[in-house]
């Protein structure tokens, strides 16, 4: 379930996990926090991409839920949904101007015997039948099989992990308990197959992997949010977010910059990073408006003895329609696609995703 609500087991699953609970904070501890947290309500691994075959090129998704059933935690029936685990994979055709996608959902008892999916608490091993995400020492390994597309792909770290907000512990919203741990591994090495109407191909390029987990939901006076992962060319890593009101203006935002060989990452707080809509595309599936093309502005280096630097980006789709429909099991439709990332000068200096949600209708969680 593409981080949305499922409505035949009565929860609300939100994209992003902010708010409602509160949570005690612990710090993360590696490899065990790669793996599963059951004993929380949300999680999600998400894997994006470019990929180049020849001349063409391609973006993929593969993104994994997992979320906590608490009427069924009681239970002692071995058929007790206590975990759903949701899936969702996408290749984007930029030569074919077209969207790929499917997306599945099956319940985790904790009984591998009528399990049809499993999430492991050791590490990253996230299986849903010939769709998985496992580790593999410093490699991940990625497959999913769609109607009219599948992938199997290497990814291999290149960088250490970088702990979003602080030291892993993201806020997402203007309370101190509205937040989530959150950790990512930009500038994946991606190589493997990938089959598109019925041709298979070899391909390489980059890679981006968020990790989720939280107890929280979103902000009452949040309809929806826009979010970027960028590699830069340069080796640098920059992920924004921002939250949006119902009038358009951000409740909250955040993100962080890593620069090349670096350690640690700037963090931004919410007065560091503007969202501008440049260009809007409207759906002629949904009659949704979307900004496909962003002006983004960050402000970093900020500090009793230096003064801030404010970088400006501009984030433009490769391709306008990359719109998703998951009403089939969330009930929502978003936009979540490849796009390119230019300086201020308009010299491409990245790639990565951009994710907007929350144009269609507000969400409800």
């Amino acid at each position: 379930m593409k981080r949305r609500q499922c409505v035949a087991a009565g929860l609300s699953l939100p994209l992003w996990p902010w708010a409602a609970q509160a949570q005690a904070r612990q710090p993360l501890q590696f490899p065990r926090d790669l793996g599963s947290h059951p004993d929380h309500a949300i999680e999600w691994w998400y894997i994006t991409g470019q990929l180049q075959s020849a001349q063409r090129q391609f973006g993929f998704q593969l993104t994994f839920f997992r979320s906590r059933v608490p009427v069924t935690q009681g239970m002692t029936s071995a058929f007790a949904a206590k975990q759903l685990i949701f899936a969702h994979a996408a290749v984007t055709d930029v030569a074919g101007k077209r969207l790929l996608h499917d997306q599945r959902i099956a319940r985790a008892s904790g009984n591998p015997q009528i399990d049809l999916a499993s999430a492991s608490e050791l590490d990253t091993a996230v299986q849903m039948g010939d769709w998985s995400l496992h580790r593999d020492g410093s490699s991940y390994l990625a497959k999913a099989r769609g109607a009219d597309f599948s992938f199997q792909l290497t990814l291999r770290e290149t960088q250490p992990l970088l702990l979003q907000g602080d030291q892993g512990w993201s806020r997402k919203g203007p309370e101190a308990h509205q937040a989530s741990y959150y950790y990512s591994l930009p500038q994946l090495q991606a190589s493997g197959q990938l089959n598109v109407g019925g041709q298979t191909l070899p391909v390489q390029g980059q890679a981006w992997l968020d990790h989720e987990w939280s107890q929280s939901l979103m902000h009452p006076d949040a309809v929806g949010w826009d979010w970027i992962g960028m590699n830069l060319l340069d080796g640098s890593a920059l992920t924004a977010f921002r939250l949006r009101t119902k009038a358009g203006a951000a409740l909250w935002a955040g993100g962080s910059i890593r620069s090349a060989g670096a350690s640690n990452a700037e963090i931004f707080g919410p007065d560091d990073v503007i969202f501008t809509p440049q260009r809007l595309w409207k759906s002629p599936a949904s009659g949704t408006s979307y900004p496909v093309d962003w002006s983004v502005q960050v402000r970093r280096g900020l500090s009793a003895t230096r003064e801030p630097v404010v970088e400006r980006y501009t984030v433009k789709a490769v391709i306008d329609i990359q719109e998703l429909d998951s009403r089939q099991s969330t009930g929502a439709i978003y936009w979540e696609g490849l796009s390119a990332l230019l300086d201020s000068n308009g010299k491409l200096v990245g790639s990565g995703y951009l994710e907007m949600t929350g144009y269609a209708s507000p969400l409800r969680l």
